[in-house]
């Protein structure tokens, strides 16, 4: 009887629905929509569909930047915090409202409302965050965790930059994106720098990781440069040389972690060929600075494949953990990562090869992008929405 009743619970609790647990559910269902749902508007957009609160071009940047990408930093730092310092972060209803924030600010450009309401709600979401993790972080014992404050406070000022343009008040919005995209790669930088030695020391026992202090502090000295230069518009040469010799270091940090053993787990190697386009990505930016490759079609080696693929690995890998499941993906979602980099690979080189056929790339390029992402959603709404397997809580 006693049997019985245990194995009831199990059912129960394997039903029900724990969507605002750890950060990482409710954060990482947000993001996997705003990945399909954000670039099928934009092809829209491209196809005469009215602009709103941003402009097409602006709308896309910003959204990308500070929908997409700032909702998976959000369920990544809400779930790690809790597991670095062991002491909670909002879930529950804090965290759904703070969830209901970051969806608000991405629907409120289509609303009919003044400006200043649309850009008081985005502007609101960052520095929430930020004081939902500023306790755990404060008090936790690795000191160096507290960077994540300053940078959280920066992408805030980042966003800042955007919306005063678009407020009628100054002319940053470029400077704010620009920004904005620095810090995500610094945050890169710093999430890559612990979980790829680690993911692949975990997987491979007699793997050591080689890191080598000068590379560590060379990559944090030249984004912060490239940061500058892009705050400050320095263009041509400068710039070049500093994106040609972070592409070189990134490379150079990657090779120190690499094991040719991540290429039988895709859910290794999708993080491995995320950074590798970070590392592609610099050296286009800088032929792009020197006039040798289209600066659209580089800048996207580092949004839709730095950024892009990253990211998607990410949510994969720690939905699974922090879910008690293997860390192994299923095929379809091994699809989803080589049908990403496939539309990566066209929206960068299909321009630079054949400009005649420029919005076909950008369609092709878009419904591989969404293709991608829905393939996560589909495997992983389960997964964000249920229980943990293992019985743990979370």
């Amino acid at each position: 009887m006693s049997s019985l009743s245990m194995e009831q619970q199990k059912e129960k609790t394997a039903t029900r629905w724990v969507p605002f647990a750890p950060g990482f559910r409710p954060f990482f269902l947000l993001a996997g929509a705003a990945g399909v749902i954000l670039m099928l508007v934009w092809l829209m957009l491209w196809h005469g569909l009215q602009e709103g609160y941003y402009g097409q071009v602006g709308w896309h940047s910003h959204e990308m930047l500070f929908g997409y990408a700032v909702g998976i930093i959000a369920g990544f730092l809400l779930t790690a915090v809790r597991n670095w310092t062991g002491i909670d972060t909002p879930v529950g209803r804090p965290l759904a409202l703070l969830a209901l924030l970051w969806l608000a600010g991405r629907l409120m450009p289509w609303l009919p409302v003044p400006e200043w309401v649309v850009a008081c709600v985005d502007m609101a979401f960052l520095p929430m965050l930020t004081l939902a993790l500023v306790r755990p972080l404060w008090l936790g014992e690795n000191r160096i965790n507290r960077v994540f404050i300053p940078l959280l406070l920066s992408m805030s000022a980042a966003n800042l930059l955007v919306h005063l343009q678009f407020l009628g008040i100054a002319t940053t919005a470029i400077q704010g994106q620009g920004l904005m995209l620095n810090l995500v790669l610094l945050l890169i930088l710093l999430v890559a720098g612990r979980v790829l030695p680690f993911f692949t020391r975990a997987v491979i026992p007699d793997f050591q990781p080689v890191t080598r202090a000068w590379v560590e502090w060379a990559s944090y000295l030249l984004i912060g440069l490239i940061a500058m230069a892009d705050l400050f518009s320095i263009e041509g040469a400068p710039s070049g040389m500093l994106y040609a010799v972070f592409g070189l270091v990134q490379a150079l940090r990657l090779s120190g972690w690499h094991h040719l053993h991540v290429w039988k787990m895709p859910v290794q190697w999708v993080l491995h060929v995320g950074y590798l386009w970070l590392a592609a990505g610099s050296g286009l930016l800088a032929l792009a600075e020197f006039g040798l490759f289209l600066p659209s079609a580089a800048m996207h080696a580092m949004t839709a494949g730095a950024i892009g693929i990253f990211t998607l690995g990410m949510m994969a890998r720690v939905a699974l953990g922090h879910s008690g499941r293997s860390i192994e993906v299923v095929e379809p979602m091994t699809w989803a990562f080589v049908v990403l980099n496939l539309g990566v690979l066209m929206r960068v080189f299909g321009p630079a090869l054949l400009p005649q056929y420029y919005l076909l790339w950008i369609l092709l390029s878009g419904l591989l992008w969404v293709m991608a992402f829905t393939i996560f959603l589909v495997i992983y709404l389960p997964i964000l929405l249920r229980p943990r397997v293992d019985g743990k809580p979370g």
